[in-house]
């Protein structure tokens, strides 16, 4: 694939050709291979309606960079890709577009639905999986799963039964989260809180008996048609003589008891409180707790159903407002108190959600969340960082159970059936065709699908072909490192570790990597709403992949937010084009020589000194990798690079370069190509396009960067006293150069150089550097010069001294400085008096005070200086 580098680097001209070379030399496919060390990561498989947003380019970046990274130490690296169905964004988009058409799936019936669903899945589905390619993913596409495919569905089939079997999955009536607008359940983990206004309804409930009224207080009156006790504190003195006796449902003239329970908080409000078993999460297990009927007041819309009474068929809030009118017309209202209070809603829809009683399908926790809570206790699965750990265990500690089925089309059915003519459940694998108790070919299977999320907790297993015993699984799982953000630890990070440690008997993954947000530039999360989301395909567009993936990198620390910029990205391409105009500077010194990528026998002082620093950051960049610290990492990369191998190496490599001779300047276009080579390979990870097209044109072995070695620190590189030696040459080459800068001395203009110092033998063999790089005719080395009318430099082991009179004109360098002490000073005696001034310092604005305070220290340090210049002259 070799080729010449264009005199620009042009992402748009590079990129798809060299994905393309990746995808046909299969770089990406990973096998089993006895000889070699598994790493599996599982991607979190996106959803089939989405599109690329900056999340995914984050969470996908990170993964891309473990994985080559991994690959490169000769791991046998699998990255198992694929997609989500997504059971509720999948429905609601076909139901919309059938909308438009004026039908609706009842009207179609199920099969002709779900055939339009799998068609929209063909059309738009590998959508997302287009998108990751051009970000430079490098995932191995030949296993490319979906959670609707065979395989999965299988596992999903067998969990099932296997869980219902040990009595870990049953079928009940009981409060779960329903979504009006998505008419299907939702589990807790899909209920997001946000604070909302509202008000307190203070009501009086009249005993039957006549004898008064218990006040309490609700924030949903339309839940009060539900009520069927009312609850007070067992202990609460107040109320002692109440309990036991009977109330009258205010509007509905129910009888409803009054009755003690634990759950009471004495403390709050009056201490009462109305208990609707139907409509509330806690106000269920009360009802449970004192056999409470139970009475859902509420359809599948979140209308007002025939147990409303006249309140029948209007909306929850349209009920709302007519109760409150009722309840202070027939004089039950005693005051309405603003708050502000949580309100959980739809994470799909937005939709207010509404607690309500319902037969479906749960999953028993308690059993399930102990093992997965001791694991991650015992160190088996670590979060990085840490604390996360407390946010799972929370989680897991108060865990209810798991309500599994919706109440949707488009998804994995539950593999149960019922018996028209006995009422026999039958659940199975494989669908039954007579009923086992009464003979009866009349079967149903129940209508309702699994939660997504189900699937998506087998998947580090059901991706390698659990329930099989592939090989597959026998080699790549447990996985490593599974990457993802905080906000799915509950929806799917618990869910995989628990259903790991029950179908495989251990932990799916050793390593939770936790990332953060990417937000706007000005720290704001991306919303729609806001309208400040960032398009990482427009980026890829204007930038490259290469910079969008550094700016991500960089900066990155585990856990943590991060924000976005163009600016930034800016900076990244910058950077890439500097790597690639040093590259094409070393080619360009390499055409028509025969240059080995090795390093050569005799090594001077800079050659040491850059293959030191190269094997001390290749040490460092590794144990950031292991420590998931890529954003130090990348820090370090770009130091070195930049710094250190453009700024400084190269300068001082022109020298020997444009030497007579030869054997020295094949050593340093050596040295170049081993060190260019080998930071190619530490940024291949971060960059991996650039990085190639650059490989491929310098001398190397093997077909591409990706599969080469990733390099290693060596003992033999390791030169601690060159390198000690060349900062010393440096420091002095920038203290000269800070002198000629501050005395407006021009590079053209040179002179000789001094250097009084005990270490000759290190100074002379920098001699020819510092001539170059401090701009000197010539550079003479002894114990100590007497100079009259020199100007002096002290470094931390020499004395530098320039002529003067080889610099500067001194009369008229004398009037300049004298001029400009004047003008100096006069500013910095304003400053001081404005600061002695009491009204000013009482009126003027801290900023305004602090400002002058700043400009003063400034003022200071510079008249010093010119007071320093002017004594040299002298």
């Amino acid at each position: 694939m070799s080729r010449e580098l264009a005199k620009t680097y042009d992402p748009q001209e590079v990129e798809d050709r060299i994905y393309d070379f990746w995808l046909s030399g299969g770089y990406f496919h990973a096998e089993p291979d006895p000889e070699k060390q598994p790493y599996t990561i599982v991607i979190p498989p996106p959803n089939i309606t989405g599109q690329l947003h900056m999340g995914h380019a984050l969470d996908e970046t990170l993964q891309d960079i473990l994985i080559r990274w991994r690959r490169m130490q000769g791991y046998s690296a699998l990255w198992l890709p694929g997609t989500d169905h997504a059971s509720i964004a999948t429905e609601a988009k076909i139901v919309e577009a059938m909308r438009k058409e004026g039908i609706t799936k009842e009207e179609i019936g199920r099969e002709a639905f779900l055939e339009r669903a799998w068609k929209w899945k063909e059309k738009f589905g590998g959508r997302i999986i287009e998108q990751l390619k051009k970000l430079g993913s490098s995932c191995d596409w030949e296993r490319e799963r979906f959670t609707l495919d065979e395989g999965c569905s299988k596992a999903v089939k067998e969990v099932f039964v296997r869980l219902y079997e040990k009595g870990l999955i049953y079928r009940g009536e009981r409060i779960i989260n329903w979504c009006p607008h998505c008419r299907t359940s939702i589990s807790d983990a899909e209920v997001e809180f946000s604070e909302h206004d509202g008000f307190f309804w203070h009501l009086r409930y009249p005993f039957k008996d006549g004898s008064g009224y218990i006040q309490l207080a609700t924030t949903r009156p339309e839940t009060m048609l539900g009520d069927t006790a009312v609850a007070v504190h067992p202990e609460d003195e107040r109320y002692a003589a109440m309990v036991g006796k009977t109330l009258v449902l205010p509007l509905v003239n129910r009888e409803i008891p009054v009755i003690a329970d634990t759950y009471v908080e004495r403390d709050f409000g009056t201490g009462v409180v109305k208990i609707t078993p139907a409509h509330d999460p806690n106000d269920f297990e009360v009802g449970l707790r004192h056999d409470l009927p139970i009475i859902n007041v509420m359809d599948d819309g979140g209308n007002m159903n025939e147990n409303a009474g006249k309140y029948a068929g209007m909306s929850a809030m349209e009920a709302r407002k007519q109760i409150v009118e009722d309840l202070k017309a027939e004089g039950f209202l005693v005051e309405v108190e603003p708050i502000k209070h949580n309100v959980g809603s739809c994470y799909r829809c937005g939709t207010v959600v509404e607690p309500r009683v319902s037969k479906q399908w749960f999953v028993k926790m308690k059993p399930l969340a102990e093992p997965a809570l001791q694991e991650v206790k015992d160190g088996k699965v670590k979060f990085v960082p840490d604390r996360f750990e407390k946010i799972y265990d929370h989680w897991m500690e108060n865990i209810r159970d798991w309500c599994i089925s919706r109440q949707l089309w488009w998804g994995h059915r539950i593999p149960a059936w019922y018996c028209a003519d006995c009422g026999e459940m039958i659940v199975s694998r494989d669908e039954p065709h007579t009923c086992p108790k009464c003979g009866s070919k009349n079967l149903k299977q129940d209508e309702d699908t699994l939660d997504t999320w189900f699937s998506s907790a087998l998947w580090p297993f059901s991706t390698l072909g659990w329930p099989d015993k592939t090989e597959d699984l026998k080699y790549f799982y447990p996985t490593n490192t599974l990457v993802t953000g905080y906000d799915i630890i509950f929806f799917w990070v618990a869910r995989m570790i628990f259903s790991g440690i029950e179908q495989m008997g251990e932990v799916p993954f050793n390593t939770v990597l936790i990332h953060g947000l990417v937000r706007d530039a000005k720290g704001r999360k991306m919303s729609k709403s806001l309208g400040n989301g960032i398009d990482p395909l427009e980026i890829i567009e204007k930038f490259g992949a290469d910079a969008l993936r550094f700016t991500l990198a960089t900066g990155n620390s585990p856990g943590n937010d991060m924000r976005f910029s163009d600016e930034k990205v800016e900076a990244s391409r910058n950077f890439a084009n500097k790597i690639w105009n040093a590259s094409r500077f070393i080619l360009m010194n390499i055409d028509g020589h025969d240059v080995k990528n090795e390093l050569p026998a005799n090594l001077a002082v800079e050659d040491q000194w850059i293959i030191d620093s190269f094997n001390r950051v290749t040490k460092e960049i590794t144990e950031n990798l292991e420590h998931f610290e890529l954003g130090i990492a990348v820090q370090k990369l770009y130091d070195f690079l930049w710094d250190e191998f453009c700024d400084w190496y190269i300068e001082i490599a022109k020298i020997r370069l444009n030497s007579d001779n030869q054997e020295t300047a094949q050593g340093v276009r050596q040295v170049l190509v081993w060190v260019m080579s080998g930071t190619l390979k530490l940024m291949h990870p971060f960059m991996p396009y650039i990085t190639e097209e650059i490989w491929q044109t310098l001398p190397h072995e093997g077909e591409s960067i990706m599969v080469s070695r990733w390099p290693q620190y060596e003992e033999s590189h390791s030169f601690p006293q060159a390198a000690d030696n060349m900062c010393s040459i440096m420091d002095a080459v920038r203290a000269v150069r800070n002198r000629r800068s501050e005395m407006n001395v021009p590079p053209s203009r040179r002179t000789h150089l001094y250097i009084a110092t005990n270490d000759a033998a290190m100074y002379e063999a920098g001699k020819e550097i510092m001539k170059k790089l401090a701009y000197a005719t010539e550079v003479e080395i002894g114990e100590d010069f007497q100079l009259e009318g020199a100007a002096t430099i002290v470094t931390a082991n020499a004395k530098l001294y320039i002529p003067m009179s080889e610099l500067v004109d001194k009369k008229a360098e004398l009037e300049r400085l004298t001029k400009e002490l004047e003008s100096a000073q006069k500013q910095y005696q304003n400053a001081q008096e404005k600061l002695a001034n009491e009204k000013f310092m009482s009126k003027a604005p801290a900023n305004v005070v602090e400002g002058v305070r700043q400009n003063a220290a400034k003022l200071s340090d510079h008249i010093a200086l010119i007071q320093s210049g002017i004594e040299a002259l002298k």
